[in-house]
């Protein structure tokens, strides 16, 4: 982990060194002012009040040079902690895009941002003052005692080497509850982030169902969760700074009274006793610093290892030899496809399809009707490898969609479903994700095909218009027909109608059902539906419940069977 970790230095090494370079400088910075004041008070103090001058004067500028160097720190310094921060969020966020759908099932959304923001800026944080504050604290830790032993007295610097023992002692006797308390709080921070993400989402709901108190009391417990976890730490962590300020002053107390009795026997003098209490001073300062960063380490760690896990979380796989779909000239094919539902912690599965077999020939449309829960959406979902096939496979042209890059594949497949999300944008920005290199006038045409042009230009700023948030500002029957137009700007040779047109009342579906019906011919089109009169021209009907395919045929084909399509179709149409 350390390792990796490093490897975020290598493109900002320049700036890396820098700021190391200066904080070697601040420690020697560090070290000048015990040594420069023995001498003042041995030597030049008895000499020429001159020289005293000329050494304060020196000690200005050291102290006018350490706080450029502090600038330099506190300032470049910082920066490489963003660039590394940026870097990481940079990878994350496009590992997150790669992903499966598994993934998106099992985690969720307040979690995936807490490991975004929250842990990445503590490991920022310790990006930047990690090195530095050690390396400060090491030089002038090292120089104090290597000074007072030649300057001072040997004796009196083996007093600080052996404190330090039971300084590290304690810090690897505490370290594992504050790892562990820490841990906790990050996991709490992704679930309290959770909560008030899927509140906030969800707040038009609440307000309906006058829910305000049951979600005031999930949020509660969660936010005492989080409470208890964040006291948790701060326990850990007030055991762990009290002790080490504790043994920071029996250091410094001994120190005082071990330099007393030398230099009230005489073994040292008392500007050697005056340097001595300053040295330990300079000591006691970068003990205290590597505590602080102690916890910093504690806190960037865990980010750390937060981070890598999902940088670790296999993608979606691909096969190394897999080749570019270019053309579909036959069919699509499911042989002997079996599919469950489940995560790696759930020893429960539950079999959505059981080996199904099924061809949609190219330029065909293929409708799927039946009872929710039957595989129908599953079966859309699988086309284009949302998921993967449990056993069995699916074939494009007789070649398993497996050895087609994925991005081909998906790039062939237009899907309109049932579930309409927009970004954050204006229209044409929703629309436009058919493809992002279409000119505004085919974004219109694209529009206009979905019956959504006159309603877009009847807004105030036509297709610059913000949709809001998820698209708020938009009906859900407007909403479905941006995602509609998207569909007919990507204009892909496979359709996907997962209940296309099931938030449209019955006078605009019927208008849109005539554009898909356009849109659809020449292609190979799957549609699931449950209103029977959108799917009653298309080629093949398919009848799928939990016992898998039940009937299949033409509409006409199935009325004539008078079974479960039949009786499906009277009950919706006997008025």
């Amino acid at each position: 982990m350390f390792k990796k970790f490093c490897s975020y230095y290598k493109p900002h090494w320049k700036l890396f060194v820098l700021d190391l370079f200066c904080a070697v400088l601040l420690a020697l910075c560090n070290l000048a002012y015990p040594y420069i004041v023995q001498d003042i008070m041995k030597i030049y103090i008895h000499e020429s009040l001159a020289k005293v001058i000329f050494w304060s004067l020196a000690l200005l500028g050291i102290y006018i040079i350490k706080c450029i160097l502090n600038f330099i720190l506190q300032y470049w310094g910082h920066i490489v902690g963003v660039r590394i921060q940026s870097d990481m969020r940079k990878e994350i966020f496009s590992h997150l895009q790669k992903l499966p759908f598994s993934y998106y099932d099992e985690n969720k959304t307040g979690t995936i941002m807490s490991r975004i923001i929250n842990d990445l800026m503590d490991i920022a944080e310790l990006a930047h003052h990690g090195p530095e504050d050690i390396l400060i604290s090491s030089i002038t830790l090292t120089g104090a005692c290597i000074l007072m032993s030649i300057r001072v007295d040997w004796r009196l610097s083996l007093i600080v080497f052996a404190a330090i023992p039971f300084v590290v002692l304690y810090a690897i006797i505490t370290r594992k509850g504050m790892r562990n308390a820490f841990k906790r709080m990050r996991e709490e921070t992704g679930r309290i982030n959770s909560s008030v993400e899927s509140s906030v989402s969800g707040i038009r709901v609440s307000k309906a169902y006058t829910a305000a108190d049951h979600e005031n009391e999930r949020f509660e417990y969660a936010n005492s969760e989080f409470r208890k976890a964040r006291a948790n730490s701060y326990k850990y962590m007030g055991i762990f700074s009290s002790g080490m300020q504790f043994l920071m002053d029996v250091l410094y107390l001994i120190a005082i009274l071990v330099g007393g009795i030398f230099t009230f026997n005489k073994i040292i003098t008392v500007d050697a006793y005056a340097a001595y209490i300053l040295y330990i001073t300079t000591i006691i300062g970068p003990i205290r610093t590597l505590v602080a960063i102690y916890e910093q380490i504690q806190n960037g760690s865990t980010g750390f290892k937060r981070f890598q896990e999902v940088i670790n979380t296999a993608p979606e796989y691909e096969k190394p030899d897999a080749v570019e779909l270019k053309d579909i000239k036959t069919s699509i094919a499911f042989e002997n496809v079996s599919f469950s539902y489940n995560s790696e912690n759930d020893e429960t599965k539950k079999e959505v399809l059981h080996d199904l077999n099924l061809t949609i020939p190219v330029g065909k449309t293929l409708a799927l009707v039946g009872p929710s829960g039957g595989g129908k959406t599953t079966i859309c979902h699988l086309i284009p490898r949302f998921y993967s096939v449990t056993s069995g496979k699916i074939t494009i042209d007789g070649v398993d969609i497996c050895d087609y890059t994925i991005n081909s594949l998906r790039g062939k497949i237009g899907i309109v479903s049932q579930d309409v999300f927009l970004f954050g944008g204006t229209v044409k920005d929703n629309i436009a994700y058919g493809d992002f290199n279409a000119s505004d006038e085919e974004i219109i045409e694209a529009a206009k095909k979905a019956n959504i042009h006159e309603f877009i230009m009847s807004l105030e700023n036509g297709y610059d218009t913000y949709v809001g948030e998820r698209g708020v500002k938009l009906s859900g029957g407007q909403k479905q027909r941006i995602s509609i137009a998207r569909a007919f700007l990507k204009n892909p040779p496979i359709l996907i109608l997962d209940e296309a047109t099931s938030a449209l009342d019955n006078m605009t579906e019927m208008q849109i059902q005539a554009s898909l019906e356009k849109l659809s011919k020449g292609r190979t089109t799957i549609v699931v539906a449950h209103r029977l009169s959108t799917v009653k021209n298309a080629d093949e009907i398919i009848v799928i419940s939990d016992i898998g395919i039940e009937e299949r045929g033409s509409h006409q084909e199935l009325i004539e069977q008078n079974g479960v399509y039949a009786n499906l179709y009277q009950y919706q149409f006997k008025e």
